[in-house]
This record gives C-alpha cells, structure tokens and sequence, in this order.
C-alpha cells in the first residue's frame, strides 16, 4: 500500500550522512558537528542528489533544539554559577556586547538597517554549548578552576540567549514596518505582557514543577522498568516545550530549558541525563544537518570577503574582548587565554537565532549563509586556536607554580629559622 516515507528518508538519510560525515571529522581531528554540518549541505537543496524535506527538516531541529536545551538545564547548577560570578557574569555581558556591537558596526558599513546589524551581531556572540565542553572534555579542563570559569560563562551566554529568543518575536512584532498592523500599546507593552508570560511560567514551574517532576520520577523509578523511566523524561522534556509555547507563548528551548532546570533538583537527574543522552546525541546531530542544509556553499564564492569578516569577528573579536574583559577583571593570562580559546567558535544558539531572525523578517536568507559559515569555519580551527594559545598558558600556569614554590620556600625557611 502506497505510503509516505518523508519522514523516514529524512532520518535515515540525514542521520547516515551524519554519521559517516562525524567519522571523517574525527579522522581528521575535528569536532563531529563539523561533519554534521557537511552532511546537511551535501542533503541541502543547494548541492546535488538527494534533498532532504525541506518542511520536516525544520521541525526534526526543533526537536534537536528541545533535547538540547533539556540537557542544558539539567546540568545547571546555580552554586556553581555562583562560584565563578566575579568573572563569569560580567565577562559573558561584556563580550555578548562587544561581539554585538562589532557585528552591527560592520554590517552597517555593508548597508544594513541597525535592527539586522544587531541581529546578525547577537547570533555571532554566542559559543557552543557542544564545541566548548568538548574541547574542555578533550584536554582534561572541565574540573579545573579554567574550566569552570569557561562554563559559568556559557551558561550566562546561554541565559541571555534564551531571553533573546523570549523577547525577539514581541519586539519585532512591536518594531512592524510602516503598513503592517502596529503591537496595541508599543514595544514596552509587547515587552511587558512577553515577560508577564514568561514569569508566570517560571513561577508554575519553580512552584508546582519543582515539586511534581522529582515526585513523579521516583514513582516511574519504583516501577523498575527502565523504559517507562526513559520515555518519562522524554515526556517531561518535549511536554514542557510544548506546553509552554502553547499556553504560555514562549519559546519551545525556554521550556525545555526550565524542565531540565526543575529535574535537576531530583536526586535521579543523574539517571534521567543518562537516559537521555542516545536521544540528544541522535537528534543533536539532526539540528546540525538541517542547520547545515541552509546553508548555500556558493556564498564562499559570492561573499568570500564577508565571510572572512565573520569568522574574524568570532574568532580574533570575541577571544580578545574574552581575553581583556578577563584580565580588567583581574583573571590570570592562563585564564584568559582558556576562556578566550574555548569562546573563538559559534554553534546551536547561533543557529536558532538566525532562523528565528529571518522567521521574523530581521535577517535575510544570505545572513543566514555567512552565519552558518562562520560557525563551520571556527568551529573548524578551533582546535587549532587552543593549541596556538595552550602554549603560553603553560608558560603562565609554570611561572605562577614557580612564584608559589618559591614563596613557599621562603616561608618555610622563615619557620625554621632562629
């Protein structure tokens, strides 16, 4: 019986290609998602051969967005943000600022209205979430007060990210170009009813969630079957998404976001991230083969000067702003070379809001392009960057244990000294 397999061939084939296009990266010394991101151009509707649904794609990356910004919630810790604020927080600000700012300031050199400029600068601002802790994972940092200092930033760069993408639709809504029917009360009204929305979810969640969730994943644990437990925080995950979109108007990734925040309170959160993670790693790589398929490779033909200005605003932009904003605050240069080294890519958030941007009429398809690329092209040399910069932070780490052996030293003969 004839039937539609859309869906099957976009999994299937978009999952294949990820898979062998992940395997060559890794051969190769690059970050899987490089690979990913190959694979859903060679699927994309701007290379030859098979292409991939260009409706479903959409739809299966929102999911990958959901999954991975459950994930994201389940692994914060507000002590641990809290640990690491002095630098973390104003560091992450300061740069989103600077990183905007060097975005709006070059597009409006290209012509672009000040609304796109800031736009494109936003989605340019923010690291990824799977290339950084990859690469802490990677050279054994994740534990280390670098590395902490390096997460608490992303997930401050992550936390203004999911307000952006809160505050977005009602400010562009509030901003209609002249014809289209203007938001009833302007932009501070649009604004005002978007955060009502948005702290009222919070508040059911942090209230009834954080109470529900923990109790309802104990009762599935009790049962003993682990399949039931498995399909409960997928449930709770992608439940939530939707929920909160549906009744409270925000946006699917803060729902996920708050879900993983409130399961985290679970003494089985542990488990549930376990559970989970197959699921995320699955439809992670989805997200980036459909990120992948919008972008339109003869853009490095048409455009190569302004993709080489992208990749220098995130690359050599963001790690000095990282790096000086590190030192102002009194950082070490090992510090700052770590965080500004981890920093020098962009990824999911980037995407999402680009799509978001031109869902909305703030960026055209071609920006898209050259963000897609510029994400490609640093999440490419990555690597590359943290071994130019582990050097010197070696010199810098060996001079401070060498300043403290001494310093020891002469505390020590200062006590046994008559």
């Amino acid at each position: 019986m004839p039937h539609d397999v859309s869906l099957i061939s976009t999994v299937a084939i978009g999952l294949s290609f990820a898979f062998v296009g992940g395997l060559l990266a890794v051969r190769v010394g690059l970050p899987p998602l490089v690979g990913y991101l190959l694979a859903g151009i060679v699927v994309g509707p701007f290379t030859p051969g098979f292409v991939a649904d260009q409706k479903l794609a959409p739809q299966i990356a929102e999911i990958g967005v959901v999954l991975l910004m459950f994930g994201v919630g389940m692994h914060f810790s507000i002590g641990d943000l809290w640990a690491v604020r002095r630098i973390a927080v104003p560091g992450a600000i300061g740069q989103i600022a600077v990183a905007t700012a060097l975005g709006a300031g070059v597009s409006r050199f290209w012509g672009w209205e000040l609304d796109d400029g800031l736009m494109f600068g936003l989605a340019l601002s923010t690291a990824s979430t799977v290339v950084l802790l990859r690469a802490l994972e990677d050279r054994g940092l994740v534990q280390t007060a670098d590395g902490r200092i390096a997460i608490g930033w992303l997930v401050v760069e992550d936390l203004v990210m999911v307000l952006a993408l809160v505050l977005l639709p009602a400010l562009a809504h509030a901003l209609a170009p002249p014809g289209a029917p203007p938001a009833a009360g302007g932009i501070g009204w649009a604004i005002a009813i978007t955060l009502g929305k948005v702290i009222a979810f919070v508040g059911l969640m942090l209230v009834v969630g954080k109470r529900v969730f923990p109790w309802l994943l104990r009762r599935v644990d009790r049962t003993g079957s682990r399949e039931l437990f498995t399909l409960a925080v997928i449930a709770l995950s992608l439940g939530v998404a939707f929920g909160s979109a549906e009744l409270f108007g925000v946006s699917l990734a803060l729902g996920a976001f708050f879900a993983g925040m409130v399961v985290h309170e679970s003494d089985l959160s542990h488990r549930a991230a376990h559970e989970l993670r197959p699921l995320q790693d699955a439809f992670g790589a989805l997200f980036f083969v459909a990120m992948g398929m919008l972008f339109d490779p003869s853009v490095l033909v048409r455009e190569p000067l302004r993709v080489l200005v992208v990749v220098l605003i995130i690359v050599v932009g963001k790690s000095l702003a990282a790096l000086g904003i590190v030192r102002l605050l009194r950082g070490s240069m090992h510090t700052a070379l770590t965080v500004s080294a981890a920093l020098a890519q962009i990824g999911e958030f980037s995407f999402i809001l680009a799509a978001l941007g031109v869902s909305l009429g703030l960026l055209v398809p071609e920006t898209q392009s050259l963000i897609v690329a510029g994400a490609l092209l640093s999440i490419t040399i990555n690597p590359i960057v943290f071994r130019a910069l582990a050097r010197p932070a070696r010199r810098e780490n060996a001079a401070l244990e060498a300043r403290a052996g001494r310093s020891a030293g002469r505390n020590s003969e200062e006590e046994i000294s008559p």
